[in-house]
């Protein structure tokens, strides 16, 4: 992170008095405060030995904040415990608990970890409803965006959102949410079961699966065809016993909405055949599969590359490149952009490769024979309209381009 915004930053956390029974209470709403001011996604407190080395993740990359005492009268990250409810006296076992931020509209989860030096805190910050409210907020490419709102009025199937963590694929899962539910206007029952749950939306029934009590996603998913939903919201597919589940209420005259890690469209497919769903129940389950990745967007102040070796082997004519100045930090970027790749209806010689069983990289090949703009080929296309760079698409897909597709 650049000096200045550093010690902006920094210099207020050290000059309060580390002696103080006050400081772990001042010093998390200042970090906090910050954090939220500058759309942080996450706060790390890491212990070290000599105290408390604080960093954040923006528009997803890791900065540092600086290192801080820990507190002697009072410790920062048993501050957190205290804001989330949770138990001070056990350091010793993982916990998570979450608190609201006032005045922001959103909220925040805290997850502690014990450590070799002591626990170590992170706090995961959800933006307020207001910032992400529909399918139109999210920044997807006209076409895809009415693809989807098409597909979100079907009555049965599911509609996967897949994607590395960290790729926004929540986001995009409560905006589908909040798509039906404003489309409904309450003439269609809906529910949901995540992981935790990360903001409310008013008119669904949301729970939180707890498996240490046996409540997992599986075992909600067979109670809740009992509660007479017609669109349920699976907070993460991981396992063949929730796949299993959530295909089964898909094919019996629900709406499945749901998350799940893949690195392409195709490998969604993939992935679930792997896990042991039939290639019938794929094919004639999924209405649609959503890859996505988020982006850094280059600020105004990006200049042209320099030469052809600045393309970093991506296939395009021209480029820009982050350069810097006081509106973005000195990073050279400003917000993101999502990076999507849909799949085609499986249907045609796409929907007989799924019933053979076939690999990813042919599921992609035929999907874009079928009109599927790929994420790689998204990711050209951003960087050749200078909305984005070569380095920041090669940070977020890396450097193995397979079938046109950039895998992670």
């Amino acid at each position: 992170m650049p000096a200045s915004l550093a010690s902006e930053i920094a210099t207020p956390l050290c000059e309060l008095d580390a002696g103080s029974v006050e400081y772990a209470t001042r010093f998390v709403d200042l970090l906090l405060a910050a954090a939220w001011e500058r759309r942080a996604s996450d706060v790390h407190l890491q212990p070290t030995a000599t105290g408390l080395a604080v960093s954040w993740r923006i528009d997803g990359v890791l900065q540092s904040v600086g290192h801080f005492p820990r507190g002697s009268a009072s410790d920062v990250v048993a501050r957190l415990k205290v804001l989330a409810g949770l138990l001070t006296y056990k350091s010793d076992v993982p916990q998570e608990g979450r608190l609201p931020a006032r005045g922001t509209g959103g909220e925040m989860r805290v997850s502690t970890f014990p450590t070799l030096h002591g626990e170590r805190g992170v706090v995961r910050l959800f933006a307020g409803e207001r910032d992400f409210l529909q399918l139109a907020d999210l920044g997807l490419p006209d076409e895809l965006a009415a693809e989807l709102s098409r597909r979100l009025e079907e009555t049965s199937g599911a509609i996967l959102v897949s994607g590395p963590a960290g790729s926004g694929k929540t986001t995009t899962a409560y905006a589908c949410l909040r798509h039906i539910a404003r489309v409904a206007a309450g003439r269609r029952g809906l529910v949901s079961l995540e992981d935790p749950v990360e903001m409310e939306i008013e008119s669904v029934a949301q729970s939180q699966i707890n498996p240490a009590a046996g409540f997992t996603f599986a075992v909600g998913l067979r109670s809740l065809m009992r509660q007479d939903p017609e669109v349920i919201l699976v907070g993460e597919i991981r396992d063949r016993e929730t796949a299993a589940a959530a295909f089964q209420a898909a094919h019996t005259g629900h709406l499945v909405l749901s998350t799940f890690h893949a690195a392409s469209a195709a490998g969604g497919i993939s992935r679930l055949i792997d896990m042991g769903i039939e290639p019938y129940l794929v094919r004639g389950g999924v209405r649609g599969v959503l890859n996505q990745r988020l982006a850094r967007r280059l600020c105004s102040c990006a200049i042209p590359a320099a030469d052809e070796g600045s393309f970093l082997g991506l296939p395009i004519v021209r480029a820009q490149q982050a350069a810097g100045c006081e509106a973005c930090t000195h990073t050279g970027y400003r917000g993101r952009l999502v990076l999507a790749e849909s799949l085609p209806l499986l249907v045609g010689d796409l929907g007989q490769a799924v019933l053979d069983r076939r690999d990813a990289q042919e599921l992609s090949r035929l999907a874009a024979r079928a009109g599927m703009t790929t994420l790689f080929d998204r990711a050209c296309q951003a960087a050749a309209a200078g909305q984005t760079d070569p380095a920041e698409i090669r940070r977020v897909l890396g450097f193995a381009d397979a079938g046109g597709a950039a895998m992670e």
